[in-house]
Order: structure tokens, then sequence, then C-alpha cells
């Protein structure tokens, strides 16, 4: 079993800081690390600082300028490497030329949603429509449920099922006498359901090769091969590049890691979305508050939470409604409504999380996993508790909500941890009624009196994977740097490293040996710190929601100590003036 590493075999702490204002050790690039930056400082004439950002990230020397510039061109796979490809695509391309009926069954997620909508869009640029059916969460649980399929399969002549259905044997059972595609990415296991076609890099007979690729990004390469039968056929296609903007937001929103031609399509789709064509988008863009061109850091934390709020605690279908809008004024009712939803959606939040913290915090937050199970905690809540818990500890977690003696739960992992295959095996293993996923996401439904026997064997599968290996609270930083290194062309060029997400983290820096020359609160509780180097430099910082944090009184009552600084850099655009600011994460007193 892997556990946390002996302290006399830990890599020293970057700037020696082992405890931190808030309470973390930090970590920094090993000794190779910083030899091959140093190369390829020599090698690409690339800031020291980019190319730090890039050794971290397991780039190459002779691949960093290519990897700063990522090209679908490069990049996309041939859709026909994906089994069933050919026969999906035929058959959509079909349906849509001699005007079937087709229903688009989606998951209620931002995957769900954005893999929706891009199919309506598909059919709709060639004149045709389909029906949309999401499931509630509450009273039909995840995917295909047999009722609806043969609802649908009553009414319509092909069902194709997105973001969902790899593991649905019996709902799609029921829609005999309708042909039913399924385009999803979820871990598939040893047999596929009868359906025409199964579309999805994480069936057990594919490679694994695209298995980082999200539902939307799998509907996106089915779609690349329909247009290439349609300009067989002597057909004009629609324009899937403009299609990009849905790709981005489902690849960030599902935590899926910005490898390979996953930085492509988001750095495209995030082009696409700067263009602000798309009507649901762009109200949802507005209602946020959100006056700059969007980030990876927005569809994850600002737009994605809002397309998400209707199938949390509201009506199922308004996320993929929003997202496949064509009219703006309908957009803008849908994204006013996501957006009331996802205010109430963050009060149940805060209620839970807070229990959840308590729970875990109780149970110990130095093993493999954390978890913690509640009754009648908000089932639409339980997967964003989970992710809170794991940025919190550093740890795959499971958060449940438990009614009527069943918990329903949802699990969020970490880097180079698979948890969907690790719940797939517990449910074989009889310890949970159901349960699947992906590498960094999963569901699962569990007798309320085998919770802990579950649990103790997730850990211990996890632990196997090496989860728990690190410090629940080591902060990573990529590099030291001056304040007067921090312009906004470094920023510029490390934004170019990107995007940052899943996989590849935002990168950290730390200002050694700073004067705080002033610091004071902002809003409710906000602290707004100065800093210099003494040589003339000088740089702003803000860490929200910290004023009365230790980090914050420890800053605000200085007393001429220096510090070292930690967090995110990001260029604000206030006042119409562009200048640098350090997302403040965290500080260490220098010379402590």
């Amino acid at each position: 079993m892997v556990g946390s590493l002996p302290n006399d075999m830990k890599p020293l702490a970057f700037l020696g800081v082992e405890t931190s204002l808030s309470g973390r050790r930090w970590t920094g690039p090993a000794g190779e690390e910083i030899r091959l930056s140093e190369a390829m400082v020599q090698a690409t004439g690339l800031d020291a600082a980019v190319c730090r950002v890039l050794t971290a990230r397991g780039v190459a020397c002779e691949e960093a300028l290519g990897y700063l510039t990522p090209t679908l061109r490069e990049l996309l796979p041939d859709p026909r490497s994906l089994r069933d490809m050919g026969i999906a695509a035929e058959r959509i391309v079909r349906a849509m030329a001699a005007g079937e009926r087709i229903a688009i069954f989606a998951d209620y997620d931002v995957d769900g949603g954005a893999s929706a909508a891009l199919l309506l869009d598909w059919l709709r640029a060639q004149g045709r429509d389909a029906t949309l059916y999401v499931p509630d969460r509450i009273d039909e649980g995840y995917g295909p449920n047999p009722t609806a399929m043969r609802t649908l399969a009553g009414a319509h002549d092909l069902i194709v099922c997105v973001d969902c259905g790899t593991l649905s044997f019996e709902a799609i059972a029921a829609a005999r006498g309708t042909d039913v595609v399924v385009i999803d990415h979820h871990l598939g296991a040893e047999t596929l359901p009868e359906a025409l076609a199964i579309v999805n890099p994480n069936r057990q007979d594919e490679t694994g090769d695209l298995g980082h690729l999200c539902a939307a990004a799998v509907v996106f390469l089915v779609l690349v091969e329909a247009n290439r039968q349609l300009r067989d056929a002597g057909r004009a296609t629609p324009n899937l590049m403009q299609m990009l903007d849905l790709v981005a937001l489902a690849t960030v929103a599902d935590v899926a890691p910005l490898i390979g031609v996953n930085r492509a399509l988001v750095t495209q789709g995030l082009k696409v979305m700067a263009q602000r064509a798309r009507p649901g988008l762009t109200a949802l863009s507005d209602v946020a508050g959100l006056g700059t061109a969007p980030t990876a850091y927005h569809l994850g934390y600002v737009l994605g939470p809002r397309v998400n709020a209707g199938g949390r605690v509201g009506r199922a279908n308004l996320g993929a409604r929003c997202l496949s809008a064509r009219d703006p004024h309908e957009a803008r009712a849908l994204a006013d409504k996501l957006d009331e939803l996802n205010r109430e959606r963050r009060e149940i939040e805060t209620a839970v999380r807070d229990a959840a913290l308590a729970q875990a915090e109780a149970r110990g937050l130095d093993g493999p996993l954390v978890w913690a199970a509640g009754e009648g905690w908000h089932p639409g809540v339980v997967g964003i508790v989970a992710a809170r818990l794991k940025e919190a500890t550093n740890r795959p977690a499971v958060v449940i909500g438990l009614e009527g003696g069943v918990g329903k739960g949802s699990g969020r992992s970490v880097h180079g941890v698979d948890l969907g295959h690790a719940i797939q095996r517990l449910a074989a293993e009889g310890l949970l009624l159901k349960g699947g996923g992906h590498r960094m996401a999963a569901g699962l439904t569990v007798e309320q009196d085998r919770i802990e026997d579950a649990m103790a064997r997730l850990g211990d599968l996890l632990a196997r994977e090496g989860a728990g290996s690190t410090g629940p609270r080591d902060l990573r930083l990529d590099a030291p740097l001056m304040p007067g290194a921090a312009t906004p062309e470094l920023v510029a060029r490390i934004e170019a490293a990107g995007p940052f997400g899943q996989g590849s983290p935002a990168p950290r820096f730390a200002f050694p040996d700073v004067a705080i020359l002033n610091c004071r609160q902002v809003g409710a509780n906000h602290l707004k710190v100065s800093f210099g180097d003494g040589l003339g430099a000088r740089l702003d910082g803000i860490a929200f929601d910290a004023w009365e944090s230790p980090l914050g009184q420890a800053l605000a009552g200085h007393g001429g100590a220096r510090f070292h600084l930690a967090g995110r850099i990001e260029v604000s655009h206030w006042g119409g003036r562009q200048r640098v600011e350090l997302r403040l994460e965290d500080a260490a007193r220098a010379g402590s």
C-alpha cells in the first residue's frame, strides 16, 4: 500500500518553506527539471519561466516550439480509428438526409448538454431538427432508462445517446425496433449493449489512446466523419470549426486532461467563443459578468457551473437548451434561469460542503481517499462537494447522499489515479449496487450498511495507483520570479503553454524575499496587497476571502518583515490599462 513518504525521503522544500502561513509545504522543480529547462532556454531562446512551465509538463526541448502552437491539423486523430465510427456516422447521415425522426438522449451535465447541442447544430445547419431528451437526475438517475427509451422508440426512427449508454443494457434493449447509436466516453464493460453502434474510446476493445476525450469531443469526431461522408456524396457540409466552442466548454468542465488533441480543441474553441456568435454562451457570459475574452478558467468555474445548474437543482434540459438556442432572447431567458439556479445550488453546496469537510477531517485526511456521507444531502451537489474535498486534500474524494437506506454518490480523482475503473471494479465485486464513470469522475449507488466496507476497499485500490503518496497540503510551484519580470508580455508567453486545467495545472510562481508595501481589506473579506523587491519594481496581488485568515492577518501585521509570496500571475484590464496582478494563494515569512 502506497502512503506518504517519510520526512527523510521527501525532496527539499521549495525556498525552505516546510509550513507556510496556510499550513502547506512548498514543493518545486527537482534538479533534473531545472537542468532540462535551462537547456531549453539555450536551445529555443524562450523565457526561463516559460521553459520551467514546459519542462514541468514533460515537454521535451525539441517539442517546445510546436507545443506552444497546437493545431487540429496536426493533432486531430482519424475518426475511423475508433470502432463503429463508420456505422454511426453513416446512420446519422442517412437519417438526416431522409428526414427521419431523430431523438437525442443526453446526460444532464455540461458534457451531455454540449454533446446534444453539437448534434442539434449539425442537424439544423441542414434544415433538420431532433427531439432532445435529458433525464431528471433525481427521478430517473444517470443514463438511459427502459421507460424513456421505450417511449422514444415509439415515436422515432433513430435514438442517439450522448455521454451515456455504454452500460445501459436493459434500456437499449427496451428500444426494440428503433436503431440506437451510442456516443460516449465512460468506461465500458467486457460486453456491450446491443446497439447499432457504440463509439467510445474507453470500450474494452479500444486501444485507449483516445481515452482522454470527453463525450463532446467524441461527438465532434463522429461529425467529422459524417462530413467526410457527405463530401464524398457531393453534398455541402456544416462548418464544424464554429462548433468547437462547445467542445472546449465540455472538455474543461468535464475535467478531461488538457493533453494532446484536447489542448488544440480548447485553444481553438476559446477563439471561437471569443467571437460571441453562439447566443447561449454569449448570454451565459453576460449574466456572469464576464467582460474579457474567455479562458479555460472561465469555462470550468464560471460558465460550466451555470450550465450544470439545471441538471443539479432545476430542470435537467435547461443547459442543453441554452447551449443550442438560436434566438438571443430565448438564450437570455434560459441563461437568467440557469444563473438563478446556480445561486440556489451554491447555497445548497455550502451546507453540504461544510458538513462533508468536517466529517472527512474527523475521519482523517492522510489516507489515499477522503469521503463523507450524509442523510438528505442533495444528489445534485455531491459531485461538486467531492471536487472541493479533492482540491483541499490532493486526494480522490467521494461524497454520498443518503435516502431510504441507499446512498447515491459522486467521486472526483487526482491526476494519475483512475477512479472510474476502481469504482467499476467495486460494482463487479458486489460492494456497490452500481457504479461507473471515467478516470477523473465517477458515480455510484451503494446500500447504506455497506458504505464503510466499500470505501475501505476503494481506498485500498486507489492506494495501489499512488493516491495519498503526496502531502495533502503540498503546494507545487514552478519557479521563482522577480516582480520586475512579471510583465504582460511574459504572461502572454506563459499562457501560450496552456490552456491550463486538469492534467496541466496553471503554473504558480514564488516571489521570494519581498517587502510588503501596502496591505488592506477590500470588499467583504478580500485581501489586497502591494509588494516590491527593493529595486524599484512593485506588483499588486489579491487573495479572495483571505482577510480574516492567518495569511491575511500575517501580511496585514507584517511590521516590516519580508515574505515569500506564491500564486498565479494574470493580466488585469481594469480602467483600460493592462497590468500584471498576482492571484495570491499562499505566503511564508522569509528566512524563517
